[in-house]
């Protein structure tokens, strides 16, 4: 009994031989559409339909903001076809009192004919209804979806960066980007349970009418058609989660064996073969559970349909009852066979509708969930303005620790960037280089210590006032999947340009060669992965974004900090030579350059370097200032120049004896 009537439980996966060997163990995906995996058998019947209200009304709220008229459009026809069907049976009632009653042949076929006439104008009235329900419901998807989207989209972007580098909120934003489409899919879920239910009531309503012993029949009926339904809708979840985990398995081969990263290691290595016979392995694996999930399906079904045959018997045995002892006409009877069908129908289909809005609605109750918190951590949208100019940029015993660190990432870390100056910030990794980037950026403010524009602290600025001061050039900055030309103007995107006014960055960064050599010049997609797009080398898109960084001053006229973080790992060495006298030309009057980098050889003609270690500031001063201390820096610069010391002028340790195996 517990096998068909007990809570499905969730399946544990069989584990092949070769997931273990090449995994550990399944695959288990850690995706935000992964938090519900198990939702649906969270459901039960009766939890279901109680259910229904909270989420048909959350549903109606997102279609009400989306367009009233619409949504009410929807409800009016919806309703229209329950009145509909509900008097389409009252017609069928008198067609079958007229078939069934008194009088000769053709004095019944006149009796019969507005009976007809009735259900096929009923009929006309349900196809305009529904059809028009469909189109209402056509126009709110997708507007609830691009709204929710919109949203979602508009809250990330407005977030600050100390909760991008949240986890925890990282992983509601992952989560989250399910929501609009959940929404969509909603809305047609809720009109196809409204239509169920107001079916199911219409029909109900007319059982009553024809005889009050009616309904409970209807009831024991349907009952075990939903039960049966949701059964099935489980057991087959359970089983696809099962299944599924040897499915991606076997999926993550077939990509790898494909992967064009991947390709050279895949022959060289042979490891094409072996990762086929792996794969074979594990789609046997996912075969076999989904013929074992064929044959649970059938016995379930057979058992719902038994379960449903009986309480059909009992329901005409009752009806024949009721006709033998004169309680119930043979037409009313008949009439009742097929407003039980009906009802029985609608019952199973809005069941699975419920089953599906419940799912659904946790993703976009996640969805608001997100919107709520993403409030919360708002960049703030007013504050004072940012002097046009200012003097110099500072920071006053600076201290930012991340909240899943216990050490701090910056500690009491004090500097000051006059304008026209160059200065550098060098250090090991995990020294606070990034850190110390993103506070003077403005996108972390300091949890102790100010940071002031002039006179003027952050804190109390326009952060958008505070972004436009700044550029950032960094070692990862993004490949837009967009034309060269887009990708340079994309610094500074409210600002038109041509060609022809790029031009003055693509000379500044020395990328005309590179220019020259797209097919359609600046007018060239940048990614391979569309038809027609070409993929640049490392090097070839620093010049890029070395473009996209003079763009982005150039059409400044404020002051303002240029902040450049290993901007030449992919450059050859004279290029790298050249990017980085052409960086230090861009300090100007009435701007910073902020030059962070492992290059110790760019540095060197900066006015002043600061170093850092272990998130406090080691030393400054300039170059020969810091050589001359023989600290740190002396030491990382020492270190850099003795590998362009000539061969024979390195020691090479000596190498140990090995014994002769003789």
């Amino acid at each position: 009994m517990k096998r068909f009537f007990g809570k499905v439980q969730p399946a544990e996966p069989e584990v092949s031989d070769a997931e273990r060997e090449l995994f550990g163990g399944p695959l288990r995906y850690d995706m935000g559409w992964s938090q519900h995996e198990n939702a649906q058998l969270d459901l039960t019947l009766v939890s279901a339909l109680r259910s229904m209200p909270t989420l048909v009304g959350a549903t109606l709220r997102m279609a009400w903001k989306a367009d009233r008229r619409a949504l009410i459009a929807v409800g009016i026809s919806e309703v229209g076809q329950g009145i509909a069907a509900a008097v389409g049976l009252l017609a069928v009632n008198a067609v079958m009192h007229a078939l069934l009653g008194s009088g000769n042949a053709v004095e019944r076929l006149h009796a019969l004919l507005p009976g007809l006439l009735a259900i096929a104008a009923i009929a006309v009235v349900n196809s305009v209804l529904a059809g028009w329900s469909t189109s209402r419901a056509g126009r709110l998807e997708p507007l609830v979806e691009r709204i929710a989207t919109t949203q979602y989209l508009a809250a990330a972007v407005s977030v600050e960066l100390e909760a991008i580098d949240d986890p925890d909120f990282r992983r509601l934003i992952d989560i989250a980007q399910y929501g609009p489409a959940s929404a969509r899919r909603m809305i047609s879920a809720c009109v196809a349970a409204l239509n169920s239910t107001i079916s199911l009531v219409a029909t109900a309503g007319v059982l009553t009418v024809l005889h009050p012993a009616l309904l409970p029949m209807l009831i024991l009926i349907a009952a075990p058609r939903g039960w049966g339904a949701m059964r099935v809708a489980q057991e087959r979840y359970v089983s696809v989660m099962s299944w599924v985990e040897h499915v991606r398995a076997s999926r993550l081969i077939g990509n790898l064996l494909t992967e064009r990263t991947a390709a050279q290691e895949v022959r060289i290595h042979g490891v094409g073969p072996f990762l086929l016979s792996r794969y074979k392995r594990m789609a046997r694996s996912a075969e076999a559970e989904q013929e074992r999930l064929a044959s649970s399906k059938a016995v379930t079904e057979w058992v719902a349909a038994a379960l449903s045959g009986v309480a059909m018997a009992a329901t005409y045995g009752t009806m024949i009852w009721l006709i033998m002892s004169g309680h119930m006409s043979l037409a009313v009877a008949g009439t009742a066979v097929i407003a039980v069908r009906s009802g029985s129908a609608s019952l199973g289909a809005l069941v699975m509708n419920i089953n599906t809005l419940h799912e659904e609605s946790l993703y976009v109750r996640d969805h608001g969930r997100f919107l709520t918190e993403a409030a919360r951590h708002a960049l703030p949208r007013t504050g004072d303005p940012v002097p046009k100019q200012v003097e110099q940029v500072s920071l006053d015993q600076v201290t930012y620790r991340y909240p899943d660190r216990e050490a701090p990432a910056l500690d009491q870390v004090t500097l000051t960037l006059p304008m026209g100056s160059v200065t550098a910030v060098v250090g090991e990794n995990g020294s606070g280089k990034s850190t110390l980037m993103k506070i003077l950026s403005g996108l972390l403010l300091p949890q102790e210590g100010t940071v002031r524009w002039g006179d003027s602290d952050i804190t109390g600025l326009e952060r958008s006032q505070v972004f436009d001061r700044v550029a950032l050039l960094t070692q990862d900055f993004q490949r837009w999947p967009v034309t060269a030309a887009m990708n340079i103007r994309i610094g500074r995107p409210g600002h038109d340009a041509s060609s022809e006014d790029l031009q003055a960055s693509v000379d500044y960064a020395r990328a005309d060669s590179v220019v020259a050599k797209l097919p359609d010049g600046l007018q060239s997609l940048l990614a391979r992965v569309f038809r027609g797009a070409v993929e640049l080398s490392g090097g070839e898109w620093q010049k890029i974004g070395l473009a996209r960084t003079h763009w982005r001053s150039s059409t400044s006229s404020a002051d303002g900090v240029l902040i450049v973080d290993e901007p030449t790992s992919a450059l050859d060495p004279e290029a790298e030579i050249e990017a980085f006298d052409r960086i230090r030309r861009l300090a100007a009057p009435n701007r910073a350059v902020v030059l962070v980098t492992h290059r110790m050889s760019g540095v060197r003609h900066a006015d002043r370097i600061y170093v850092l270690h272990q998130g406090r500031l080691a030393e400054h001063g300039s170059h020969d200032e810091l050589m001359a201390a023989r600290g740190r820096y002396a030491a990382m610069f020492d270190a850099q120049a003795a590998q362009y010391v000539p061969v024979g002028a390195i020691p090479r340790p000596t190498s140990p004896p090995v014994a002769d195996p003789a």
